[in-house]
């Protein structure tokens, strides 16, 4: 679950420490863009598309989740939602360096779309893997690990972290280190028995 319910709870807890930043970073690209600041209403529009359009993106990544998990597999399709989260840190991470407040809502979209992805085939993969006897206390794996990713967010945001001015981009981008880790480790798993069996067809490997 470290990319599936842990980078849904880290997203959504992590955006609420530099809040007042982001802001900040948004109405001084304005400036130089315009010549002008903009409005409050302007400012408070652009924070709620940031805040807002990470459930856009886990609309998206819900609405695959289902295709992709029989086409490819429930292990791989897993390993591709670590590409868009990925590009939103990369995105996220960059936009004050590139000047752009933009970057941190497409950001925001691509790491909705791995959390919508991840964290609904997580509880189908974790759920088809699990030996009967253990399939209820795996199952609650992704209610543990949300709340993971929202402390670790929150623990993250504390002005003795990375909840300062100058390491905002850093916070937002912190969602890579899961990515990567599940993307070093999750080959080395077994793929689900269920896809073997019903949608591949494979007896043998499903037993």
């Amino acid at each position: 679950g470290i990319t599936g319910a842990f980078h849904y709870g880290l997203q959504v807890s992590i955006i609420n420490s530099p809040a007042e930043y982001i802001k900040t970073f948004i109405c001084e690209t304005w400036l130089k863009r315009f010549g002008s600041p903009p409005s409050a209403e302007m400012i408070t529009l652009m924070w709620s598309f940031i805040v807002s359009i990470y459930s856009i993106g886990g609309l998206l990544g819900s609405s695959s989740a289902g295709y992709l998990s029989v086409r490819f597999g429930r292990k791989q399709a897993m390993l591709f939602s670590n590409i868009p989260a990925l590009l939103g840190a990369a995105l996220m991470g960059l936009s004050r360096l590139c000047g752009s407040f933009e970057m941190i809502i497409a950001g925001r979209l691509f790491c909705g779309v791995c959390g919508g992805l991840a964290l609904n085939i997580h509880i189908m993969y974790a759920g088809e893997c699990a030996p009967r006897k253990l399939r209820g206390l795996i199952a609650i794996t992704a209610s543990t690990s949300i709340a993971a990713g929202k402390f670790v967010g929150f623990a993250l945001g504390l002005r003795e972290v990375l909840g300062v001015e100058a390491l905002w981009p850093i916070l937002l981008a912190a969602n890579a280190l899961p990515a990567l880790v599940q993307l070093l480790t999750l080959p080395f798993f077994p793929e689900s028995p269920r896809y073997l069996l019903i949608d591949k067809k494979d007896k043998e490997g499903c037993i």
